[in-house]
């Protein structure tokens, strides 16, 4: 077998056993680190082979744009919408802004929507979600929904503050507990007319930070 198609099956095995191990494809970098090479210009030469063989496809402009024949193995394009608090409750200026042009989106592992289409990302300021995995700077995937059982993470918009928070609701006797990940923090109680579900809590994606963490 010549090198260059050795060279060619290993970069499709990487691919698939990447896939495979993540739930999303890697990046034209990865492939690079992964087999050594000076620059990014072999791993596109063997891509383009490996297309024309109908053994990838490629989307264009996107990072994460190597896909498997068959579907399943790809990433989607979530709108990013803003920033939500886990801490102090942030004004957020109009319900309106929730569906407005988002600044940029973000790319998540298709398997993390479960084939939900009405999705949305907030990144995250504040640690008060902190007990439940969500820190200062992650992102939250948002199913859009106006309403959420007991337990749930969920942004809420709270109508008389004009304010937005992330928060697990509870029901109470007269009221609504927004409760806090946070042993530090009490929890935020509203009158169940003051508060709009605005989307339930559907994954994380995490801030890279020094040192172990999870992705």
């Amino acid at each position: 077998m010549p090198r260059e198609t050795d060279t060619r099956v290993r970069i499709l095995k990487y691919i698939r056993d990447f896939v495979r191990e993540n739930g999303y494809p890697p990046t034209v970098r990865e492939v690079q680190k992964a087999f050594g090479l000076a620059s990014p210009r072999p791993v596109q030469y063997h891509l383009e082979r490996l297309e024309r063989d109908g053994l990838i496809e490629h989307v264009p402009l996107k990072s994460r744009g190597i896909r498997l024949p068959g579907g399943g193995s790809g990433t989607e394009e979530v709108p990013l919408l803003g920033t939500i608090a886990a801490g102090e409750p942030i004004p957020v200026p109009t319900q309106d802004t929730w569906q407005s042009i988002p600044l940029e989106t973000v790319e998540v592992p298709s398997a993390f929507l479960r084939g939900k289409k009405q999705v949305y990302a907030l990144r995250v300021k504040g640690t008060s979600m902190i007990d439940a995995l969500v820190d200062d700077g992650d992102i939250v995937i948002m199913e859009a929904a106006s309403t959420a059982d007991d337990g749930e993470m969920v942004a809420a918009w709270l109508t008389d503050r004009q304010e937005a928070t992330l928060k697990r609701l509870y029901r109470e006797a007269a009221r609504i507990r927004l409760q806090p990940a946070n042993r530090s923090m009490e929890p935020i109680y509203v009158d169940p007319d003051s508060i709009e579900v605005q989307g339930k809590v559907i994954a994380v994606l995490r801030k890279v930070r020094k040192g172990p963490v999870q992705a």
